[in-house]
């Protein structure tokens, strides 16, 4: 199969390690090759998380600028800091639900504009699907399930060689049974999200 390359970019706690590992399972289930690594910096401050996830055959999970397939951001600025692993046939898909860094709360940081943020994304790659992804966790009955919702949609986008089965099964496996049911509409919100973008 063709290699596929996903970053996954979040701040600490927004669940981008459970998400990683839902596809990870997904794929042992499609019988696809996967090589994953994780960069977790001061996540437990509210720092960023780097996921960078391998389909198919690779001798690295290192993705090089410009190299990524697919760019999942859980927070719009990240999205944004992680621009140059993308090229012009990546597809990012970002919340746009922004969650202020420290130096902005105290006034000493300005936020990017949410629209030029988009504009610069667009700019680069070959297509954005941004929504806010918090707001559809809490119709899914979870504020917490924004890495659920961000799952639907990078599934429905196919970039990906994972089928919508194998990534549910894949939840059923890796989420806690106490939130199984809202983890699983928040993932059909997420899909219907990108469908229409």
């Amino acid at each position: 199969m063709e290699t596929k390359r996903l970053v996954i970019v979040a701040v600490g706690g927004q669940g981008n390690l459970l998400a990683s590992s839902v596809l990870g399972e997904a794929a042992l289930l499609a019988g696809i090759p996967l090589h994953m690594s994780e960069i977790h910096g001061m996540a437990q401050r509210g720092g960023v998380v780097e996921s960078s996830l391998v389909f198919g055959d690779a001798e690295s999970t290192i993705i090089s600028d410009g190299e990524a397939d697919l760019l999942v951001g859980f927070e719009p600025a990240e999205t944004l800091r992680a621009i140059g692993k993308c090229n012009a046939d990546t597809v990012v898909i970002t919340n746009l639900a922004p969650l202020m860094p420290y130096t902005v709360n105290i006034g000493q940081g300005v936020y990017p504009d949410l629209k030029e943020l988009q504009d610069l994304i667009r700019a680069k790659t070959a297509k954005l699907i941004a929504f806010n992804a918090a707001a559809l966790a809490k119709e899914a009955g979870n504020p917490l399930s924004v890495n659920m919702v961000l799952l639907g949609s990078l599934t429905q986008a196919g970039v990906l060689p994972l089928s919508v089965d194998e990534v549910k099964v894949a939840m059923r496996t890796k989420t806690k049974k106490a939130f199984l049911d809202s983890n699983l509409k928040a993932f059909d919100l997420g899909f219907a999200a990108a469908e229409s973008a």
